[in-house]
């Protein structure tokens, strides 16, 4: 049995953060990454996956932000969903208060710095806390900051709007029966594995897999080990396919 596979990237990525598992999913069903444009809400982004891909079941991963999307996807067809694999997001709404006032002032000056200085720039001062710390001086590195600069302050503003507006989907993870595996860098600080654990224990049935030496962009930095994890979340849904519906 082979099953579209939906692989969805997070704030500023592009098919890049996927291109290790593309060809290692790709025996399991097609695979698709799907661009959000300027979409600006994550409802907005679920929505267009859902249209943007054949009728009929679905094995759907996102990372980061395309984590949040992934749940949405969820609780819009979940008649749809055949697998759910979650890496290094979450899935709560923003804090209210002084924290969520704070997370909104953060993500706009980052913007103020795209629209002056460019989208590497801005990088730059962003994105180091995104890999584990031995990474900082790698071709790793150096692909994610030519990955943000492929991308536009016009869309980094959409995203943080989506961002900054993301729907809590806490009473979701309850309801999700589908094959789950949760996979996060050890060394994530952005989404970090306490946060997953928090998840196993909502998600019934769910697997997690802790990716060692990785920070938030497990599935460039420790690519094999990811595939290794999505490979089993793929046969496992498969499996749990074959088995409910012959």
């Amino acid at each position: 049995m082979t099953l579209q596979i939906v692989l969805l990237p997070g704030l500023l990525c592009d098919d890049a953060v996927w291109s290790h598992q593309l060809p290692a999913l790709s025996a399991f069903g097609e695979c698709v990454v799907p661009d959000y444009a300027l979409r600006d809400s994550i409802g907005a982004m679920a929505d267009h996956v859902l249209a943007s891909v054949d009728a009929g079941r679905l094995l759907v991963a996102g990372h980061s932000m395309g984590g949040r999307v992934a749940l949405e996807v969820v609780r819009r067809a979940p008649e749809r969903v055949a697998g759910l694999a979650l890496l290094d997001t979450g899935y709560q709404a923003r804090a209210t208060g002084d924290a969520g006032e704070h997370e909104r002032a953060q993500r706009f000056g980052l913007l103020e710095l795209a629209r002056e200085q460019g989208m590497r720039a801005m990088g730059e001062q962003w994105s180091p806390g995104m890999v584990h710390p031995d990474r900082l001086d790698s071709d790793i590195y150096r692909s994610i900051l030519d990955m943000i600069e492929r991308s536009t302050p016009e869309k980094f503003e959409a995203q943080i709007n989506a961002l900054l507006n993301r729907p809590d989907a806490t009473g979701l993870l309850g309801e999700i029966r589908c094959p789950t595996m949760l996979v996060c860098g050890r060394e994530d600080r952005w989404s970090p594995l306490a946060r997953h654990e928090e998840m196993q224990t909502l998600v019934h049935g769910s697997r997690l897999i802790a990716i060692e030496h990785s920070g938030h962009m497990s599935t460039m930095e420790r690519p094999e080990n990811v595939n290794e994890a999505l490979i089993e979340w793929a046969k496992w849904s498969i499996n749990k396919e074959e088995t409910t519906h012959g």
